[in-house]
Formats: C-alpha cells, sequence, structure tokens
C-alpha cells in the first residue's frame, strides 16, 4: 500500500503540469478508494521550491509588467496569471496534506479534494488559454502563494490562516469584476471558466475556515482575536479593495471579521 505522505510529496516535485495534475487525480482516487495509508515514520522535508516547469520566467510582482485589458494581450495575461494561481493552488493543497501529521481522516479529505479541483481549474484555464492562441509559460508569473507557504511551514493553525483565508480569499474578492469585465467584451467562454472557479474557490476557503477554527478550538485560541492577530503579524494588516462580503460569509468569514477587514480597505 502507497503512503499518503510519500506520493503527495513525489507530486509536489513534479514539474510537468500535465504529469502533475494526471498524478493528482490518481492519488485522489486512491484516497477515496482506501489504498493510502498514513502510518509514516519520516518527518515532513523542508521544500523551498516546488516542482514547476522552467517557464514561466518568475519575477518579484512589482516588476511584473502591466497590461491593458483592453487589448487581446492584456486579457490573456491575465488568464495566464490566474492559470499560474491555480498551478500555484495544485502544490500548496498537496503540500497541506504532505506537511501535517496525525490529523483526522477528514483534513486529509478536505485538502485532497482541493487539490483535486485546483489541477481540474488549471486545465481549463489552461485549455482556455490554448483556445485564444496562448500557452501556460509564455507570460512572466511571480510565487507569492508557494512563498506564504514556505513562510507558514511550521504550523497549521497558521497556514489554515494565512493561505486560505488570506491569499485564496482575495480571489473571492476580485473575480466577481473579472468575470463582468470579460462577460462585458462578449467573452463568455472565458468569464464561464471563472464562474466555474469562483463557486469552487469559495468551498476551498471555507475548508480553510473550518479547520483553522478546528485548530483554534484545539489549542484553546479565540478564533477572531487569532486570525486578526496573524494578519497583522504575517500580511500587515492590510488588504485591497474590493471585498465580496457574500462571499467571503459563505466562506466563513465572521461579521467581526469582516469589519476588521473593511477597515483595512
Amino acid at each position: 500500500m502507497e503512503n499518503l505522505f510519500a506520493v503527495t510529496r513525489r507530486c509536489i516535485m513534479l514539474s510537468d503540469p500535465g504529469e502533475k495534475v494526471a498524478e493528482t487525480h490518481r492519488i485522489v482516487r486512491c484516497w477515496r478508494e482506501g489504498q493510502l495509508t498514513v502510518q509514516s515514520s519520516e518527518p515532513p522535508e523542508s521544500i523551498e521550491a516546488a516542482g514547476r516547469p522552467a517557464a514561466p520566467l518568475l519575477v518579484h510582482p512589482r516588476k511584473l509588467p502591466r497590461r491593458s485589458f483592453h487589448t487581446a494581450e492584456g486579457r490573456a495575461a491575465l488568464l495566464h496569471a490566474i492559470t499560474h494561481i491555480e498551478f500555484n493552488a495544485i502544490n500548496l493543497a498537496l503540500d497541506a496534506v504532505y506537511r501535517f501529521r496525525d490529523l483526522p481522516d477528514g483534513y486529509y479529505n478536505d485538502w485532497l479534494t482541493v487539490a483535486d479541483e485546483e489541477a481540474r481549474h488549471f486545465v481549463l484555464l489552461r485549455g482556455r488559454l490554448r483556445q485564444l492562441g496562448h500557452e501556460y509559460g509564455e507570460f512572466e508569473a511571480h510565487n507569492g502563494l508557494w512563498d506564504m507557504a514556505v513562510r507558514t511551514a511550521h504550523d497549521v493553525l497558521i497556514r489554515m490562516a494565512l493561505v486560505p483565508r488570506v491569499m485564496e480569499a482575495r480571489g473571492l474578492d476580485v473575480t466577481p469584476g473579472m468575470i463582468e469585465r470579460f462577460a462585458a467584451i462578449g467573452d463568455q467562454q472565458s468569464a464561464g471558466v471563472l464562474r466555474v472557479i469562483l463557486e469552487e474557490e469559495v468551498g476551498h476557503v471555507q475548508i480553510g475556515s473550518r479547520w483553522f477554527h478546528y485548530f483554534c478550538d484545539q489549542r484553546q485560541l479565540p478564533r477572531e482575536k487569532t486570525y486578526l492577530d496573524l494578519m497583522q503579524q504575517y500580511a500587515q494588516g492590510r488588504i485591497k479593495p474590493p471585498l465580496h462580503k457574500d462571499a467571503r460569509k459563505a466562506a466563513g468569514f465572521t461579521e467581526q471579521e469582516l469589519q476588521y477587514l473593511e477597515g483595512l480597505l
């Protein structure tokens, strides 16, 4: 019987996107069929860099070229940026499984489900890029999501607070506006792909909220204060508008948390 942690680490380190997607789906299928064990004597290893293809070239976020949405290239670059986020999100979900041990099966089931859906999102976006005459890797990108994974590798509570409930929650805020912009120019295919992703990303952030609350309760920490303190410590308490309150509420944010975040806009 294969070991869950061994196969997820191996998948994280795969550099070919197609191989990573296929292996992610295989791991999830094996888990659901009871073919993976969570017994392991080896502690998780540090992963400073997850497997990825040689392209896209990674640059600092401030060095990413600014492109207009009113050009075909600008719209393709925007879709490429989202495609890159979804590729990173596969690694993030797998790392949430690999890195943290001795947890309930429900935790591993949740994050494997997220990995499975992120892989499907990546394929949807890469397919749309190809329909528009572009390929994943064609535009520059940044590594902000994985950088946060490295910064939170030491504590599952902090990981749950900051990756799904800060980094991924930003997608809930900005995706509705992108859907409207694509729909306004008649690109219903791109808008449709983003609608699918938005609906499922609410569930991903909700999973982050559920396990963040679980670990707070387990450690007898106040949920809201702990989240706000971590926001200050790791995210400098800053957030960019807009804030999609309905989506965030559906994903497990409380009114107090939303009021705090609105105060940072």
